[in-house]
Order: C-alpha cells, then structure tokens, then sequence
C-alpha cells in the first residue's frame, strides 16, 4: 500500500491558555515535526469527500442564483401589477358603495308594498 506524509508542525503547538512568562524565554528543547500517514484508502476517502463537499457547495450556489432569479422577477412582475391592483381595489370600493345602495333603494321598495299590502 502506498503511503503519503503530512507534515504537522502547527498541530503540536496549540495554545494551552497558560500565560506566558515575561522576560528571557528559556531553551526549549528541539522539537521534532510530526508526521501523519494516510494510506492510499484514506487518501481516497478524504479527495472523495472533498469532492462531494465541492459538488454539494456548487448545486447550492445554483439553486441560489436561481432563487434569486426567480424573487427578481417575481419583484419586477408584482411593481408592474401595482397599478393594475390600486386600480381594482377603487372599482371594488365602488361597487360595494353601489351595492349598499341598491339595498337600501329595495329595503325601500318592499317597506312601500309592505303598507299597500295592509
């Protein structure tokens, strides 16, 4: 099986959050890098999660152009229907204007044959 190495040298120096001494820092000994091996499975493994990571980051970036195609459009058609639903929104008040109108003038109308009909 074929291995790789991965040179660490960050992973073992992670801050403990002690604080540090002022003044001279005194001799640390050498530190030696930390090497990690991957075999060639876990290699695999690791490039074809990436590349899913990849795909699923690129399907959502599309998804989201097209969402917000979608919502402009949606904006642009519903500015230009404005007019038209003021417009509608008047003749509906007039109607119901008229409505109770003609209402009354039938209340009206049957009071009258009421009283002949006495």
């Amino acid at each position: 099986m074929s291995e790789s190495g991965w040179n660490a040298e960050g992973a073992e120096g992670a801050h403990t959050g002690t604080a540090l001494p002022s003044g001279p820092a005194p001799q640390e000994p050498a530190r030696r890098p930390v090497t990690l091996t991957l075999s060639a499975n876990d290699f695999s493994a690791l490039e074809e999660r990436i590349l899913r990571a990849v795909e699923v980051v690129r399907r959502e970036r599309l998804a989201r152009a097209a969402a917000e195609e979608r919502a402009a459009r949606a904006e642009a058609q519903s500015s230009q229907l404005a007019p038209q639903i003021e417009q509608m929104e008047k003749e509906l008040g007039l109607l119901r204007a008229e409505r109770d109108h003609v209402r009354e003038r039938v209340d009206r109308l049957l009071t009258q044959l009421d009283a002949l009909e006495l």
